[in-house]
């Protein structure tokens, strides 16, 4: 069934999210405060909106991708009064857990409801439409909203209730970040033993050291060479994205009052990497910070 759809933030991952529900015969009334990135957006489908409120007073669903907690919360000050009652809020961003149980309450009390659905999958993801996301919120809002999230990605799971979706998102980017900065630690390792890259990743690839930070997205140029180390590190994930991400996992862990000396570990040498790389590298080129820390080259 096709539907009116307000999208808010089309920027590197909003704008090819926002075009893939064109594709798949919505009609999207899209908003950014980037002329660049609203005209980009409007190039594939996306009718400009003036306004984010204008979007959302014509829309059946209201889609958000913002960059934080603070700008999901702001718009929906702005926003939240302009919609007709009952209209649906799926915030795909990723932001803080409590910032997302905030913004469905705030949803709520407008006569509204909501969904946290963040996404994975990077940009490479939400151009090819094979994003995963991760709901959370009540059972009707998801099934509502699932042929959406179906037409920018290949998987929606329903985590939960209010916040949910955040909370498995954070989880799985900690996973990653650990992931990343151990396959990088055993990559330079091998380099100091003699071992070529692709000797190592041969053993690891079909063996117990496998996942996706290897297999997918492999640190060193040669083994895999889709992954951004064969592009000069530009960014499919940048780095400055997966600092704030283990940046939200660290509030939660500190805040639950859990031992995750390794999740710690990664927020902090993330936000040091981010420092520099910023949005100009893929997270993965951290393998370089561990090579210059231990003193020499591949």
């Amino acid at each position: 069934m096709s539907r009116t759809v307000a999208f808010i933030g089309l920027g590197h991952m909003g704008g090819p999210m926002a075009a893939g529900l064109v594709k798949s015969g919505h009609r999207v009334l899209g908003h950014d405060l980037d002329a660049a990135a609203l005209d980009s957006a409007a190039a594939a489908g996306v009718v400009p909106a003036e306004s984010a409120a204008g979007a959302v007073a014509a829309a059946d669903v209201v889609l958000t991708m913002l960059p934080a907690g603070r700008h999901v919360l702001g718009l929906y000050d702005d926003i939240l009064t302009a919609a007709r009652p009952g209209t649906l809020f799926v915030d795909c961003s990723t932001i803080d857990v409590a910032d997302a149980r905030t913004a469905h309450q705030r949803a709520a009390a407008s006569g509204m409801r909501a969904l946290d659905a963040p996404v994975s999958g990077g940009v490479v993801g939400a151009e090819a439409a094979t994003l995963t996301f991760m709901a959370g919120g009540g059972g009707e809002e998801f099934a509502e909203a699932r042929p959406l999230l179906e037409a920018m990605g290949k998987k929606a799971v329903h985590c939960g209730g209010a916040g949910a979706g955040q909370a498995a998102k954070i989880c799985n980017n900690m996973i990653l970040g650990v992931s990343m900065i151990a396959v990088s630690e055993a990559f330079v390792l091998g380099e100091r033993l003699g071992l070529s890259h692709q000797a190592l990743y041969d053993v690891a690839s079909t063996a117990s050291g496998q996942c996706w930070a290897l297999s997918v997205n492999c640190p060193v140029p040669g083994p895999v060479p889709t992954s951004p180390a064969n592009r000069d590190y530009r960014p499919g994930f940048a780095a400055a994205l997966m600092a704030k991400d283990l940046g939200l996992a660290a509030n939660a862990v500190r805040a639950g009052g859990v031992n995750a000396e390794l999740g710690l570990r990664a927020a902090e040498l993330y936000a040091s990497y981010a420092e520099r790389a910023g949005n100009t590298e893929d997270f993965s080129g951290i393998v370089r910070t561990i090579r210059e820390h231990d003193g020499g080259q591949p």
